[in-house]
């Protein structure tokens, strides 16, 4: 099978032992790879209504379809699971090298039940799987552990995923880190390999993939080049400059960032507070040099380095975008120091900075509305833009200690053990919402509110160029539905697929369909039938688990804050209120589904193909 490592790893941790699995290659050629493969293996692997702690719960660490080969920016994996906030279907995707190590170590997939006695590691090397022991590493952060086990194997030639003592303590907020700063972090995937004591999977080998057309890979690779490094290609001279930081100034002076948890404007923050976390600005004060993933030309990371007085990190990263915005308009805060900083304990300790900063958000607000007291915050005056009492309860939550301890089940988890701060929650399904505001782009909340893996920003929304319409197209909720579907299909491509989604526009779509038929030789992927059917398979695949377990669209929640409800009275967005049901309803309609339940329909998963299991699980009777 061409473009494929073609075996599959089931791990039992219980008692541990392993089985090797031949990849079935019409899974293969209908699913791909990332979250769309896994969730056909975890549709089989893993019983419905299983608690996600419990010792048959699975996760999985699937590669993308063109990860270990030739094909520019193309190293992301997905970690797959059940979440511990939404009871539901979790996927979060990463770059780095572990993708393509899993691929040198011979597998296309690892999928790990059971619960270890004691902490534990997996190393797969060339095929062989050794259970090694982790008590040395248990209680590490991500560097510690990092550095030990790659001096226990005896090479640093290898990728890995683990987690810190966020995951080990099971929070709900807790990443599976790569590469000790590229994050697998949504929806809780960390707590899952800690509730198995598994600390870490470390691969490496010398399997090489066999594609169907080197010839034709290097000819997209050069279109590529020339689309992104061509003259005029504005957006990847900023990304190979700041990354994605140097939007951030921009994207909160539209307030498409998230200020003050979603209830403030950009006047509330000063020019020198926005201008402060700006990649221009940062990268004279912190930066030591370039860095980035696999297999990529563009190398939109850098490796930073912070001395101040009150704080020493000898190496940190850039912080993305996301992690600027969460940690900075969020908060109100403009000190820079504590946004690399928090930065860095997210990395070390193993967390998702989007719930890790909404979450402090969401407690500031409690705060300043006299929901909890400064007695209940262990003393800390948890003020609106304190990079002090920032920095406090970071501490607080990564050593889990007094009030860090709840705050470690995130802002919806933390306000059910305290009974209270509901109001001041927002979220979707629970999850903490990335730092694109869906009230600046609509089409963000049908995707935040509907999406199986729900709080995701990087899976559709009508498509790219849609946020930045005029209001009179992009408020306009009629005949969204075909728009949607191809938001759709750009990005569940590219995701699966294993690229960055940078290349989306980086690199343009075209070349990426090129290079899946150039390494699978499935010529469908060049059709707009055979990518539709893809994406939506996918799609059903992933809604299927949710149904199972008992999520329909009823059961499915987007805070009212994220819409407009009340809408705000100043600002870019003013008395701007998103109807996302009614965009709910356009997509149904346009996938061909049930539009009040949110099921698909039987003709529907017939004509798309490789559902038989949801079939027969929807429609008993036929």
């Amino acid at each position: 099978m061409k473009g494929y490592a073609g075996k599959v790893l089931i791990v039992d941790l219980t008692d541990r032992s392993y089985e090797v699995r031949d990849l079935d290659p019409s899974w293969a050629r209908y699913f791909l790879g990332g979250a769309s493969l896994g969730g056909r293996f975890m549709y089989d692997l893993m019983p419905p209504h299983t608690d996600p702690f419990a010792p048959e719960s699975v996760i999985g660490f699937v590669c993308g379809t063109v990860n270990n080969t030739s094909a520019l920016m193309s190293a992301r994996y997905s970690v797959v699971c059940k979440s511990p906030v939404t009871k539901g279907w979790s996927d979060s995707n990463a770059g780095g090298s572990f993708g393509p190590h899993l691929r040198k170590a011979g597998y296309d997939a690892v999928f790990v039940k059971g619960i270890s006695e004691k902490p534990v590691y997996l190393y797969i090397n060339d095929g062989e799987v050794n259970f090694c022991d982790g008590s040395n590493v248990w209680g590490k952060t991500v560097s510690e552990a990092d550095a030990i086990i790659k001096e226990e194997i005896g090479t640093t030639d290898v990728g890995m995923s683990v987690i810190g003592p966020g995951g080990e303590h099971k929070s709900y907020m807790a990443a599976v880190i790569c590469d000790r700063d590229r994050a697998a972090a949504r929806g809780g995937p960390g707590s899952v390999m800690g509730s198995k004591n598994l600390k870490a999977i470390v691969c490496g080998g010398k399997h090489t993939i066999d594609v169907a057309n080197q010839a034709g890979v290097q000819a997209a690779n050069k279109m590529a080049v020339e689309h992104s490094l061509g003259p005029g290609s504005v957006p990847v001279g900023k990304f190979r400059t700041t990354g994605t930081s140097s939007d951030y100034d921009a994207s909160v002076y539209r307030a498409d960032a998230g200020i003050r948890n979603w209830s403030g404007v950009p006047e509330e923050l000063s020019e020198d507070a926005i201008n402060n976390l700006c990649g221009r600005v940062l990268d004279p004060k912190y930066k030591v040099k370039q860095e980035g993933c696999m297999a990529c030309h563009i190398r939109c990371g850098a490796v930073y380095k912070v001395e101040s007085e009150k704080y020493h990190v000898e190496r940190c990263t850039r912080p993305e975008y996301e992690s600027l915005g969460a940690f900075g308009s969020m908060l109100l805060n403009g000190d820079s120091d504590v946004v690399m900083v928090c930065n860095w304990l997210c990395n070390e300790y193993g967390y998702d900075v989007l719930s890790f900063g909404g979450t402090i958000a969401w407690l500031m607000e409690c705060y300043e509305k006299g929901i909890f007291t400064k007695e209940e915050l262990d003393g800390i005056d948890l003020k609106w833009g304190d990079p002090d009492a920032i920095y406090a309860m970071a501490m607080k939550i990564c050593k889990y200690e007094g009030i860090g301890i709840p705050l470690n089940l995130a802002s919806k988890g933390c306000a059910e053990y305290f009974d209270k701060g509901y109001e001041c929650l927002v979220t979707a399904n629970g999850v903490e919402l990335p730092m694109h505001g869906s009230r600046y782009n609509p089409g963000l909340a049908r995707e935040y509110k509907f999406d199986p893996a729900p709080g995701r920003h990087t899976r559709g929304g009508l498509k790219v160029p849609y946020g930045h319409m005029p209001p009179e197209v992009k408020y306009n909720y009629e005949n969204t539905g075909e728009r949607d579907v191809a938001g759709l299909v750009e990005w569940e491509v590219s995701n699966c697929a294993g690229f960055c989604s940078f290349g989306n526009f980086l690199m343009s779509e075209p070349v990426m369909h090129h290079q899946i038929v150039a390494v699978t030789g499935f010529e469908e992927y060049l059709t707009e039938e055979g990518l539709n059917n893809f994406a939506q398979r996918g799609f059903a695949m992933r809604t299927a688990f949710n149904i199972r377990e008992g999520i329909t669209r009823d059961k499915l929640f987007l805070s009212d804050r994220a819409c407009g409800k009340p809408p705000l009275k100043d600002g870019p967005l003013k008395d701007v209120t998103v109807d996302v049901d009614k965009m709910g309803d356009n997509f149904y309609e346009a996938m061909g589904w049930y539009v009040d339940t949110g099921i698909p329909k039987k003709e529907t998963l017939e004509r798309l193909g490789g559902l038989e299991c949801v079939i027969k699980d929807l429609y008993p009777e036929g």
